[in-house]
């Protein structure tokens, strides 16, 4: 049986690893868009998390494995390889495309300059070669994040990181030169909701205290508005730890930091205030509990000045050709990983990760995920290797004209970045776009 799997992030990886380990005989090819694999673990994980970023060992001996082949840069859809002719190619296909955009806030003046999503910032200190955005923190005195995930916690953390502790990373080398030449002072993490509902995790919390010269502040008195602050013992033990690391922050005395980082809560996004044609501030409407999980306006509003606004409220799935599409959740609607067009299950088309449950979970939520959409296509198995398959996929997308990366050229693009790092007295750095990309897959490194 051979398998395509479109998608080499954690969810495809362990998608194809679950493959391998359950079938003796399965043949997988991992597709990508791009020629380098691993998803978010390489383009969506901060660079100065090099604990996390070493999962990549992991999923590198899974595209390693004798029956796994990775065909990187290969578009699937409109421009490039039609989803039909890979159903044509292989008898059974599993999307692993996660959610490829990010949420809206939907308020005036979110599209002024100087307002992003959380997304196009941290793709452009990733060294995403799709990112043409740059100028992130140019003329920004105090920058505003709006959202209180672990995403919104890492962008903050960027924003105050010094030059010192980043050149190490892996981080480009022109958002490198771009944020040490940063003037960024204050940062508000934003959160329209209280404490115990925030999204962060506890470790990547208390990472913003142990940051060099930076102070981080907490209002007790916005704080106390969530019940669950007040008396948090019913609380689970992750938001239960969460709201101890802020009331420590908050009962700490401020101290003359060369950055301040303020944690708010309670406070809904209304409008991003203009100041001669980009960004000035942001205006806030004051939220408190409605006793039902949500919150409510109060009619109260303030101000922060902000010449950088970055959001940070999710990310969102995004439609594949000749799938079915639930535009509600942004996935594909699925039982246990089938694909099903109307009332049934579509065999030979399946999906794991985000794009078939929502961008919930840690990346490790990926293992279980994929494990039960790939028991789904074993049961189908027997139906699906009746189709007869005349041709290695390989073989056929090159005749028509796909021009594969390979894990050789993957493993040229490795050598690249370290020999680049090598040169800018760094170690390994990213190459920040498509060409350069290229350039290390054929050779041509100056």
């Amino acid at each position: 049986m051979r398998v395509a799997v479109v998608g080499s992030g954690p969810s495809g990886c362990y998608t194809a690893q679950s493959l391998v380990q359950q079938d003796p005989d399965v043949l997988v090819d991992v597709l990508d868009r791009l020629p380098c694999p691993y998803g978010l673990v390489r383009y969506g994980v901060a660079p100065d998390h090099e604990k996390i970023k070493s999962l990549q060992n992991n999923l590198r001996t899974v595209l390693e494995h004798e029956r796994v082949r990775f065909l990187g840069g290969i578009e699937i859809g409109p421009g490039g390889v039609p989803t039909a002719r890979l159903r044509e190619l292989y008898h059974a296909v599993v999307y692993c495309v996660g959610a490829a955009t990010d949420r809206h806030l939907g308020i005036p003046g979110e599209d002024l300059p100087g307002s992003w999503s959380a997304t196009e910032f941290v793709s452009w200190y990733s060294a995403h070669p799709d990112s043409t955005a740059d100028g992130f923190v140019v003329g920004a005195r105090s920058a505003v994040v709006i959202g209180v995930g672990n995403v919104a916690v890492d962008v903050t953390r960027m924003l105050a990181r010094g030059v010192t502790e980043l050149s190490p990373t892996d981080m480009p080398h022109p958002a490198l030169t771009a944020l040490a030449a940063s003037r960024v002072t204050d940062v508000h993490m934003v959160g329209r909701r209280g404490p115990s509902q925030a999204r962060f995790t506890t470790k990547e919390l208390r990472e913003l205290g142990s940051l060099p010269d930076t102070h981080v502040a907490a209002s007790a008195a916005e704080l106390a508005l969530d019940p669950a602050y007040l008396d948090p013992s019913a609380l689970p033990a992750p938001q239960r730890r969460n709201v101890e690391v802020l009331r420590g922050w908050a009962a700490a005395e401020s101290r003359p930091t060369s950055r301040r980082i303020s944690l708010r809560f309670f406070l809904r996004p209304v409008e991003v205030l203009a100041d001669g044609g980009r960004v000035g501030a942001v205006r806030f409407e004051r939220t408190v509990p409605d006793g039902r999980g949500g919150v409510r306006g109060t009619g109260e509003f303030e101000e922060i000045e902000a010449q950088l606004v970055l959001r940070s409220v999710g990310y969102r799935g995004i439609p594949v050709e000749g799938l079915p599409f639930d535009a509600e959740s942004g996935t594909v609607p699925n039982v246990d990983g089938r694909v099903v067009h109307g009332c049934s299950a579509v065999p030979r088309e399946y999906v794991a990760g985000w794009i078939k449950r929502g961008p919930t979970g840690v990346i490790g939520t990926n293992r279980p995920d994929a494990k039960e959409t790939v028991t789904s296509l074993l049961e189908d198995a027997p139906t699906l290797v009746h189709k007869e398959l005349r041709e290695d996929p390989l073989d056929a997308l090159r005749a028509e004209g796909a021009e594969p990366v390979e894990w050789a050229g993957w493993c040229a693009i490795e050598r690249a970045e370290a020999e680049l790092g090598a040169s800018l007295g760094r170690g390994v750095v990213k190459l920040p776009d498509w060409q350069s990309l290229m350039n290390a897959v054929h050779g041509n490194v100056p």
